[in-house]
């Protein structure tokens, strides 16, 4: 009995002893109670809508401040024609527009009123949540506010864009494309580096003729190969068996994505340069990288209804940008010159994680 107390209490000197382990340990299931409970969430939160409005009815004007007073829809803009609503959607300035018919209010008692919700339907649940609330406010306040004996009813009309369909594997496969390409490079390459190091070749292969710089490069190049057939079979399957269309440019998804690769990459190195055990390296990609990646990249829900301090935590990971990206550029056809804010991000990114990595990495093996 003595022997095990013994044993139990060197398994907690090891713990204690070190700091990393007691913050995987400790920190992470606080992390992860944090991110699902105020990550998973089906409310919607600031949808930025759209307003044209040609005839400036009164009637118009009440029906919009009821929807904008609403704590899901934010009014975010006038628009004065249908182009300008379309380079709006083009430009991510909006979500969902709603659409009066000229002589809207003269048009109600006649019953020949029309409205229309134009919804980003690029993800077909939110889009479908979107123009439920919206239908339903709509529809209510135009019930309050009409006289007696006129029409109690109005439905608007709801057109979806870039997604009429509304195939959940529009919104499903760029997030997989964000997932497998992170996982792959960064906790691939992160591993096989911390294995050198792990069991003791690492220092062999540094006082070989080859320079570090190289040897860590050599180690990398593999897992950006893989990434490159990885993210060729995804696209391959996306088009021909899922049938999602690249409705852009393929080059410039295929440049986008290879920035991305190249991030995750320089992610892997990172982690290999801070943690001395594959298990650990593993602990690191696996917690640290798949949980928000999934949960807080806007792959499954809208970073929209998250807390401010998620958004900003969403706003550091390179995923969140990579998949924004690709679905401006696959699903809504956006050209390049439209994605350049999350490109320069990427960039951005890229550089300084390469910097502190092989930095990090130096000043470890020295």
């Amino acid at each position: 009995m003595k022997q095990f107390i013994a044993f139990v209490k060197k398994e907690f000197y090891h713990i204690f002893r070190d700091r990393r382990t007691m913050l995987i340990l400790l920190g992470m299931p606080v992390v992860q109670i944090i991110i699902f409970g105020f990550a998973i969430t089906t409310e919607l939160h600031h949808v930025k809508v759209g307003v044209l409005n040609p005839s400036n009815d009164v009637l118009a004007r009440q029906i919009v401040d009821r929807l904008g007073a609403n704590e899901y829809f934010t009014i975010h803009q006038s628009i004065s024609s249908p182009q300008a609503m379309k380079e709006a959607f083009l430009r991510n300035q909006i979500d969902m527009a709603v659409v009066f018919s000229d002589q809207f209010s003269n048009d109600l008692y006649k019953d020949r009123a029309q409205v229309q919700l134009v919804v980003d339907a690029t993800d077909p649940n939110m889009a479908a949540m979107q123009s439920n609330y919206a239908t339903q406010i709509i529809s209510t306040t135009a019930y309050e506010l009409l006289p007696p004996g006129t029409a109690k009813s109005m439905v608007p009309t709801i057109k979806l864009l870039y997604n009429p369909q509304m195939k959940s594997v529009y919104n499903f496969v760029p997030g997989v494309m964000g997932l497998i390409l992170m996982l792959i490079c960064a906790m691939m390459t992160s591993i096989s580096i911390v294995r050198e190091k792990e069991t003791g070749t690492m220092e062999v292969l540094l006082v070989s003729p080859v320079r570090s710089l190289f040897i860590i490069l050599s180690k990398a190049v593999p897992y950006f190969v893989l990434s490159f057939v990885n993210l060729t079979t995804i696209l391959l399957l996306s088009v021909f068996v899922l049938h999602v269309p690249i409705a852009g440019s393929l080059f410039a998804l295929v440049v986008v994505s290879l920035i991305f690769i190249f991030v995750s990459l320089a992610l892997g190195l990172l982690i290999s340069s801070i943690t001395h055990t594959q298990v650990a390296a593993m602990l690191v990609s696996g917690l640290v990288l798949m949980m928000p990646t999934m949960l807080l990249s806007g792959m499954i829900f809208p970073i929209e209804s998250m807390p401010l301090v998620l958004r900003l935590i969403a706003d550091i990971l390179p995923a969140r940008w990579y998949i924004q990206a690709v679905r401006k550029l696959m699903i809504e056809g956006l050209p390049i010159a439209l994605v350049l804010k999350e490109v320069v991000i990427l960039i951005a990114m890229a550089v300084l994680l390469v910097t502190l990595s092989l930095k990090k990495f130096k000043y470890r093996l020295e």
